[in-house]
């Protein structure tokens, strides 16, 4: 018999081809030398931690380390985008690499300046999950992006511009990540005003260098292990981190929409609902027992990632209002029950993982107080819950007192009052949330000098909970769309009862609460 013999893996074409490794980087460094000295504009390195983003740093670092010290008057600032929900492993890395970092740029006289940017409170995941109500974004309503990574990268780079005129972004980006990628990446290059820097649709006076647009991902994991981390880190961790789970890819700087989110990343978000599995957490702890800890977060990930969550969340919007879909309401926030158990569910993790994990997450902060604060005030003031239920939730999941200021306003109710209120309504929770609000609005409204606004707030109570229950709502929204097909304005005519029931209008697309 004849051995069968084994098909034969075609060599991909590498971007060290033609000059060979060595002749290839001292190529790219002194282009990106040339255009450091070209101008004055300041740099902004994208730097998410990731192999792609890593290897950009290296070729940058080396391209400063290489000219005089008096050449190296331009500013190059490191932005990493911290969304506070990223997987534990990678934002500690990621941190501690830009302390390190920092201290090896001042060392070397390098002008280097790391920055690590956040979500503005009331943009963050939490706030707007568990504050709002927000539910689990999904890829008809990805409102996480925009908030966590966009944002905050914009304003920073924005305020380059403001106080430069022009910045030019140094980016991990490469053609081969993608096809859509490599589509985008080859249009902007036609329509380059200067020799390796495209535009940035979405940034004004902003120009984008991308030094390893070329390579291919062999390419980069080629170049950061025969060349030497020069700030001192650790490329062959890094490798160890990326082996640790199987999908391939990283989260990269997001500077605009068309950006991959990190849903198809390797390194993202731990609470992203927008792939059907979080497989880098999965392979994480399934290949490193010491990972384990991590366990309370892909539960409570999978938690929030349900095919259907009706039942979590109010059939009306968040305005009040009742659409229709395929004759059901569309759903709109999480209730205050399903908040109130997320915002448990978080802290109760949050304190197991410190008790069980390694020294390093000993103080983790799944949550901060900032955001607590900001979720309290939104439950109070504005849903008007002034039952003030997350100063208790907090002390029986952590088991200390909380420790956030006391609420400046007052509320109307103390806590027997708003037991008996609830006893009155028994499970009519509808009717409870109605008397409340009313409650809370008229107590408000007393201690102004003017009660401008007033008849409003009462009305957009009487809005949102005139209804018995969803049946009588639902029933009501088909009332209203008869009553507009009949008419020959497509208009109804005007209702006494219009102020109570609500405004239905059709939609045949699934929106925002």
């Amino acid at each position: 018999m004849t051995r069968k013999s084994l098909p034969i893996r075609p060599r991909t074409h590498s971007a060290f081809d033609d000059d060979g490794f060595a002749g290839t980087i001292d190529a790219l460094v002194a282009t990106t030398q040339q255009l450091y000295l070209a101008d004055g504009v300041p740099w902004v390195v994208g730097y998410s931690g990731g192999k792609d983003s890593t290897a950009v740093l290296q070729l940058v670092w080396m391209a400063l380390a290489g000219l005089d010290v008096d050449q190296r008057t331009k500013p190059v600032h490191i932005i990493s985008t911290d969304t506070l929900v990223e997987n534990p492993v990678v934002a500690a890395w990621v941190t501690h690499s830009l302390d390190v970092l920092g201290a090896a740029a001042t060392a070397q006289h390098l002008p280097i300046t790391p920055h690590r940017l956040t979500p503005a409170v009331t943009d963050t995941f939490w706030v707007n999950l568990i504050g709002r109500g927000y539910p689990a974004p999904r890829p008809k309503f990805r409102w996480c992006t925009e908030r966590l990574k966009i944002k905050p990268s914009n304003t920073f780079i924005r305020e380059m511009v403001r106080s430069h005129g022009e910045a030019i972004l140094v980016l991990g980006t490469r053609k081969a990540e993608s096809s859509g990628r490599s589509h985008r990446m080859t249009d902007l290059e036609s329509r380059r005003v200067r020799d390796l820097l495209s535009p940035n649709d979405s940034l004004p006076n902003c120009l984008v260098y991308s030094p390893v647009e070329n390579w291919s991902n062999d390419d980069v994991w080629t170049f950061l292990m025969q060349s030497a981390n020069p700030w001192g880190y650790s490329n062959k961790e890094l490798l160890t981190m990326y082996q640790g789970a199987s999908p391939d890819g990283e989260c990269p700087l997001v500077v605009d929409s068309t950006t991959p989110s990190c849903g198809d990343s390797r390194f993202g978000c731990w609470t992203c609902t927008l792939v059907d599995k979080d497989k880098s957490m999965s392979a994480m702890i399934q290949n490193d027992e010491e990972k384990e800890w991590m366990l309370p977060l892909l539960d409570l990930r999978n938690e929030l990632d349900v095919a259907d969550d009706r039942h979590l969340r109010d059939f009306r919007r968040m305005n009040g209002s009742v659409q229709l879909f395929h004759d059901k309401p569309i759903p709109g926030p999480y209730t205050q029950a399903a908040r109130e158990n997320w915002l448990r569910r978080l802290l109760e993790a949050q304190a197991w993982i410190r008790a069980n994990g390694p020294d390093y997450v000993n103080s983790l902060e799944l949550v901060t107080l900032a955001e607590l604060e900001e979720i309290r005030r939104m439950w109070v003031v504005d849903k008007h819950e002034f039952e003030d239920h997350l100063p208790g939730i907090y002390e029986a999941a952590i088991g200390v007192q909380y420790p956030g200021k006391p609420l400046d306003e007052h509320l109307p109710l103390g806590p027997e009052t708003v037991q008996v209120l609830q006893e009155v309504a028994g499970e009519d929770r509808l009717h409870f949330e109605l008397v409340r609000e009313l409650l809370d609005i008229e107590q408000r409204h007393r201690s102004q000098a003017r009660r401008a606004g007033l008849f409003d707030s009462l009305e957009k109570a009487l809005r949102r909970g005139f209804y018995d229950d969803e049946a009588d709502a639902t029933a009501r929204a088909h009332q209203r769309r008869a009553a507009i097909d009949r008419t020959p304005t497509g208009e109804p005519e005007p209702d006494p009862l219009d102020i109570a029931d609500g405004f239905v209008r059709r939609t045949d697309a699934v929106v925002a609460p």
